[in-house]
C-alpha cells in the first residue's frame, strides 16, 4: 500500500535526545512554588521527582497515560503559574527541534503526504503546539495525538488507532511511523499495522527500555533520510 501519511514521535525523533537533569528541573520548580521556602524546596523537589518516576513507570508497565498535574497531585503540592513557568523554562533548551526537521516536513508536504505527531508525554497539547510554533513547523503538522490527552500511551494499539482516525487515513497500512524507540515506536506501530522507520538518535536509559524488541522496516541516520525511504516505498513498480 502507498504511504499517504507519515507520523512522527516527538522526543528523541523530531527533537533530538538530550540528557536531562530531572532532579535539577524539579528543584527549580519546587523553589518557585508559592509558600515553599528555601529550606522546604529540596524535599518538595524530591517528592515531585519521585512522583514523576512512579507515573512514568506506570505508563510503561500498563500503557495507561498520565498528566503533569498528576505529578503535582501525587507529590501533594499545587502547581502555580510561576512554578509552571519555571518548569517550562528549565526544559526549553531540551525542546529545540532537529535542524533537519523543517526540511523533512516540507519535503513530505511537497509530496502531498499528510503529517502527524504521536507522542508519549505528560505535557498538555498546547505546550507542544507552542514548541512547534516557536520552531516554525506547526503549519506542517496536520494532526497530533498526545498521551496526556487520551487514556493510553504507546505502544497501546488504541493510541495508534486514534492517530489514524485523526488523520482521516483509510487504514493504518497507509501510514508510516518514524520514531527512536524499538518498543513504543517500532513494535507499537507494527502491531497497529503501520510500516516503521527507526531513527536511532537516543541513548535510552536502561530503566526505560521496553519489554519487547522489534525489527523496523527501515533504519535511517538522519531525519532527512526519511524522504528517501518514503520515496522508495512509493516508487511505482516497473
Amino acid at each position: 500500500m502507498t504511504v499517504e501519511y507519515v507520523i512522527f514521535d516527538w522526543a528523541g525523533t523530531l527533537t533530538p535526545w538530550h540528557t536531562v537533569d530531572l532532579p535539577g528541573i524539579w528543584q527549580e520548580t519546587a523553589a518557585s512554588l508559592d509558600g515553599v521556602g528555601a529550606r522546604e524546596a529540596p524535599e518538595v523537589g524530591e517528592r515531585l521527582l519521585r512522583a514523576e518516576a512512579e507515573l512514568m513507570a506506570r505508563c510503561r508497565e500498563t500503557q495507561c497515560s498520565a498528566r503533569l498535574d498528576e505529578v503535582f497531585e501525587r507529590a501533594g503540592v499545587t502547581p502555580t503559574p510561576r512554578a509552571l513557568s519555571a518548569y517550562q523554562q528549565a526544559w526549553e533548551a531540551h525542546t529545540l527541534i532537529d535542524p533537519q526537521a523543517p526540511e523533512t516536513l516540507e519535503g513530505l508536504r511537497e509530496r502531498g503526504l499528510g503529517i502527524g505527531v504521536l507522542s508519549n508525554t505528560l505535557w498538555p497539547a498546547d505546550w507542544h503546539d507552542e514548541i512547534f510554533e516557536r520552531d516554525g513547523v506547526l503549519g506542517h503538522v496536520d494532526a497530533t495525538v498526545y498521551s496526556s490527552e487520551v487514556a493510553w500511551t504507546k505502544p497501546h494499539p488504541d493510541i495508534f488507532a486514534a492517530m489514524v482516525a485523526k488523520l482521516g487515513a483509510v487504514s493504518a497500512g497507509a501510514c508510516a511511523f518514524v520514531g527512536d524507540r524499538a518498543f513504543e515506536d517500532v513494535y507499537g506501530a507494527q502491531q497497529a499495522g503501520m510500516r516503521t522507520i527507526l531513527v536511532p538518535h537516543s541513548s535510552i536509559p536502561e530503566q526505560e527500555l521496553g519489554t519487547r524488541d522489534a525489527m523496523p522496516d527501515a533504519v535511517v541516520r538522519t531525519l532527512k533520510d526519511v524522504l528517501t525511504v518514503v520515496d522508495d516505498w512509493n516508487r511505482p513498480e516497473r
